[in-house]
């Protein structure tokens, strides 16, 4: 993997689309998370102004304190960076409050969570005439869709949806993101406890990699593991589940004989 390469690659392709578009920037959302740390130091390298946003929600301590501690190294380390904390609690409370008890399931509320924090990037990104940069990666975004539509889902370009969660740590450790976040168990972010991705999907991203390359060149499925046919089978039935946050939505097209 040539890590320089592909980090000036990226940062090039940033400054191009923010050109492009014209654009003056980047507005990201930072969890405390290896993702969203990575695309944020990429976003910074090109030297147009950064954003980054704090959006707790009866945040987990850990999660709040890492996403801190990251953008203060941004901050120390390229004059480009700003920030702000938008405490979202009272919001979601607001929102729980009116939303009928009985549509209120986990994972309602953890999408209801997600989709407040888009609402609030964009806020700002309209505003600034910024972008919301994508904190997305291949396995999540393309593989088993795992991120919320409208929510997390929701922005403007995605910089490391080519990169495989293998290739987001090691571009992150090439550019000095904090060993706290290097270490620290992915998580989502949308609960109030420390659950990781792993407790809610079932596997390892190592173990989902390799599923989505096995799928991609399909080998003899005699030789699988009894693991390997588990991790195959979380992968096969997510992929097929979330197809609809994959694939672009649908339109009705009417015949021109209807017209």
């Amino acid at each position: 993997m040539q890590k320089q390469e592909i980090i000036n690659h990226i940062v090039g392709w940033l400054s191009n689309y923010s050109e492009q578009s014209k654009t003056s920037g980047f507005v990201i959302g930072i969890s405390g998370g290896i993702d969203s740390a990575l695309t944020s130091t990429l976003c910074a390298k090109t030297g147009k102004p950064v954003i980054c946003l704090n959006m707790p929600i009866h945040q987990h301590k850990a999660e709040y304190d890492r996403g801190h501690e990251h953008i203060d190294w941004l901050k120390k380390n390229f004059k480009n960076v700003s920030s702000h904390e938008v405490e979202l609690t009272e919001t979601f409370k607001t929102m729980s409050a009116v939303l009928p008890s009985d549509i209120q399931d986990w994972l309602t509320m953890a999408n209801t969570r997600s989709r407040l924090r888009m609402t609030t990037l964009y806020a700002f990104a309209c505003h600034h005439k910024m972008l919301v940069a994508g904190t997305g990666n291949k396995v999540e975004d393309f593989g088993i869709g795992f991120f919320t539509k409208y929510g997390d889902g929701g922005v403007d370009l995605s910089p490391i949806a080519d990169l495989m969660k293998s290739e987001v740590y090691a571009l992150a450790k090439e550019l000095g993101v904090a060993n706290s976040i290097l270490t620290a168990p992915p998580t989502d972010g949308l609960f109030a406890d420390s659950r990781s991705d792993e407790d809610q999907i079932g596997a390892t991203y190592d173990e989902l990699e390799w599923a989505m390359k096995f799928i991609a060149n399909p080998h003899d499925f005699s030789t699988l593991n009894d693991r390997q046919k588990i991790v195959l089978d979380i992968y096969t039935r997510m992929n097929k589940a979330n197809q609809h946050k994959m694939n672009p939505i649908p339109v009705c097209v009417i015949p021109d004989k209807l017209k």
